[in-house]
């Protein structure tokens, strides 16, 4: 794609050369995306993964079932401390949860991101060679 000026009113903009209005278009609505659905996504799947029901993971975060449900369904905003116990309850950390989260937003974003770790930053912290059970599901989305 190539950038080229275009004068509007005396304005000078750039307009994007070498993409059609329907890839322009599609451009556009990938960048849409609703953090919530995701986060909801990433938290049924590893429940489900583990093979634990709404209720018995509702009541080891001591979060209502209905509550949960609309979370998971993409329906509720959760709080920080909300996703914290729910990812406790899991027993999945909530930066890995997070991650998971991330990678798919960047998927629908159409973003390459790598998949390693920078060396000044592993050699400052242990960075296991695999994540824990239940993670790692972007590649198979």
């Amino acid at each position: 794609m190539v950038k080229q000026p275009v004068s509007v009113n005396g304005v000078i903009r750039w307009r994007d050369v070498g993409l059609t209005e329907n890839a322009r278009h599609d451009q556009k609505e990938r960048k849409m995306v609703v953090l919530r659905h995701e986060i909801g996504d990433v938290l049924r799947d590893v429940r489900q993964r583990q093979g634990r029901t709404l209720r018995e993971v509702s009541h080891s975060a001591r979060v209502s079932l209905g509550y949960l449900s609309e979370v998971e369904r993409g329906q509720k905003e959760a709080s920080s401390e909300l996703l914290s116990s729910i990812c406790s309850a899991l027993d999945v950390p909530l930066s890995l949860m997070l991650r998971e989260v991330s990678d798919r937003v960047a998927i629908a974003e159409g973003v390459t991101i790598p998949d390693t770790v920078p060396l000044d930053l592993a050699s400052q912290f242990s960075v296991p060679d695999e994540l824990p059970e239940g993670l790692g599901m972007a590649a198979s989305h």
